[in-house]
C-alpha cells in the first residue's frame, strides 16, 4: 500500500515540474485588435490589388471595408440584405459565407460571393434555400463600392435538411470560395447535413468544385476535372468532405491545398487535398471508422477504398473533439513578422463545447520528417492575454493579406447577433 502511494506521489511531483516547462515551451504570439463592432465576420480577403484594403464578410449579408491605415469604413462595400436569408440570431451556418477577388480584379472589376438565399421558385420540395454563387462588379464611380445591381449567378444549389426538415435551419455548408494558382474558382461545399453526400459524385454537396470563369456561360469546366467525360458531375474536383470550413492555397512552395474539414463526434481533421482525391466521410471521420449508428464509437473496421476502388486518403492533421469542435481553416504561414512560423499551418478552433462561455483556440502544425505521419500541433498562448488563451470568444475564422500576415476573426456570441465581432492581427509576442 505504502509503495503505491509512493509511486502516486512521485507521479504528481512530476507534473508539477513538467507543467512550467511545457509552458515556457509553448510557441507565443500577441494579438492586435484591428476592427471591432461587427456581427459575425466570417471572412477577410484582400482583393490582391496593391491598395492595401481588405474585405470582411459579416455572416448577415454584408461586406465591410478595411482602409490600409485599419480604418473600418461605416458605408459597406456590398450589401446583400435586401436577397440574402434572415438567419436564425441564436445560431446559423447560412447567411453570406464567402468572397474572392479575380486574378485581375484590378483591371476588371470583377469579384465573386457566396450566399444563402430563401429557396428559389422552382426548387426542390422540402427545400431550406438556395446557395448563389455569384459575379459582382466594382462601382464604375466608386472603387470602394460594390455595384449590387450587377449580380450575375452562376450556380444555384439547394439544401434539403433530409434528417429533421422541421429544424427550420441546415447545417453543413461550408461556403469558403477562393482562386487557385491556376486561375480557377475553386468552391467547397458542406455535405447538407446528409453523410451520404460526401461519396455522391452525382451531387455537388460535399465537395471541393473547380470551375472557369472566364469562360463558357454561365462558366467553364477545366478539361483536366477528374469527372470530365466521365460518370460524376464536371465541376468536382476532390470529395468525401463532410464541412469543408475554410481552405487555403499555400502562397509559396508547391501551391498545395490544405482544407479543413469539421468533424461529427469523433475527430476534426485538415486534409492536404489533391485533384480525384476521395476524402473517406462519411465511410470515415479522420483516420478512424465512421459508425452511423452511434457516432461518438467508431466502428473497428471499415473499407480503405470508395466505390470506385479509389482510395480513402487519410488527413495530415487530426485531434480529438475534446480538444474543440468545429475546426477553422488557416493558412500555411508565408509572412515575416512571425520568426518562428514561416513553413507551419496556423489554424483555429471554433470552441471546446456549444455551451458558454466560449473557448476558441489558435494551432500551428509542423510538418513530420517521417513521410504519412500527422503533422505535430501545438496550441498557441495569447501572450497579449492575461490567462494566455484568446478569452471568452469563438473563432469564426482566419484570413491573410497580401504580406501574407494573418488575421483572427472572432464574436462573443454564438449565432450571428449582437455586435461583438472582431478583427485581430496576429503579431509577435511582445
Amino acid at each position: 500500500m505504502m509503495s503505491r502511494i509512493f509511486a502516486l506521489a512521485l507521479i504528481a511531483l512530476a507534473l508539477v515540474i513538467l507543467q512550467p516547462q511545457a509552458q515556457v515551451n509553448q510557441p507565443s504570439i500577441g494579438l492586435k485588435l484591428i476592427a471591432e463592432g461587427l456581427t459575425a465576420p466570417v471572412a477577410l480577403v484582400s482583393a490582391e490589388d496593391a491598395t492595401g484594403r481588405l474585405f470582411i464578410v459579416d455572416q448577415i449579408g454584408l461586406i465591410r471595408l478595411l482602409t490600409a491605415d485599419e480604418k473600418l469604413s461605416e458605408d459597406p462595400f456590398l450589401d446583400l440584405r435586401d436577397r440574402a436569408l434572415r438567419i436564425d440570431s441564436s445560431y446559423d451556418e447560412r447567411g453570406f459565407l464567402g468572397l474572392a477577388f479575380h486574378p485581375d480584379f484590378k483591371k476588371n472589376g470583377r469579384f465573386y460571393v457566396y450566399y444563402s438565399a430563401p429557396l428559389r421558385q422552382g426548387g426542390p420540395p422540402g427545400g431550406d434555400h438556395t446557395n448563389y454563387l455569384s459575379e459582382f462588379r466594382v462601382s464604375k464611380e466608386n472603387p470602394n463600392k460594390g455595384d449590387p445591381k450587377s449580380e450575375r449567378i452562376l450556380l444555384a444549389i439547394d439544401y434539403v435538411d433530409v434528417r429533421t426538415p422541421a429544424r427550420g435551419r441546415v447545417f453543413h455548408q461550408g461556403g469558403q470560395i477562393a482562386f487557385g494558382p491556376d486561375g480557377y474558382l475553386y468552391v467547397g461545399l458542406g455535405d447538407g447535413d446528409n453523410h451520404l453526400n460526401g461519396q455522391n459524385i452525382d451531387t455537388l454537396l460535399g465537395k471541393i468544385l473547380r470551375i472557369d470563369v472566364n469562360k463558357g456561360e454561365p462558366y467553364g469546366i477545366p478539361v483536366d476535372n477528374p469527372f470530365v467525360g466521365k460518370e460524376g458531375r464536371d465541376e468536382v474536383f476532390a470529395y468525401g468532405f463532410r464541412n469543408p470550413y475554410r481552405f487555403s492555397f499555400d502562397y509559396a512552395g508547391k501551391h498545395e491545398l490544405f482544407v479543413a474539414d469539421v468533424g461529427d463526434e469523433v475527430s476534426e481533421e485538415v486534409d492536404l487535398v489533391i485533384k480525384g482525391g476521395n476524402y473517406g466521410w462519411s465511410i470515415k471521420e479522420g483516420t478512424t471508422c465512421h459508425n452511423p449508428n452511434n457516432l461518438s464509437q467508431p466502428l473497428p473496421s471499415c473499407a480503405n477504398t470508395g466505390a470506385r476502388g479509389e482510395p480513402l486518403i487519410d488527413p495530415i492533421i487530426e485531434y480529438h473533439r475534446n480538444v474543440g469542435r468545429a475546426i477553422v481553416g488557416g493558412f500555411i504561414y508565408r509572412g515575416k513578422a512571425l520568426s518562428q512560423f514561416p513553413g507551419r499551418y496556423i489554424f483555429g478552433n471554433w470552441a471546446t463545447s456549444e455551451r458558454p462561455p466560449p473557448d476558441g483556440k489558435l494551432f500551428a502544425a509542423t510538418p513530420s520528417s517521417a513521410g504519412g505521419a500527422l503533422w505535430r500541433m501545438e496550441e498557441l498562448r495569447i501572450a497579449t492575454s492575461p490567462d494566455g488563451a484568446i478569452g471568452r470568444r469563438f473563432v469564426l475564422s482566419l484570413g491573410q493579406d497580401t504580406d501574407r500576415e494573418l488575421y483572427v476573426l472572432t464574436s462573443e456570441q454564438v449565432g450571428p447577433a449582437g455586435n461583438t465581432g472582431k478583427v485581430y492581427k496576429i503579431v509577435p509576442a511582445p
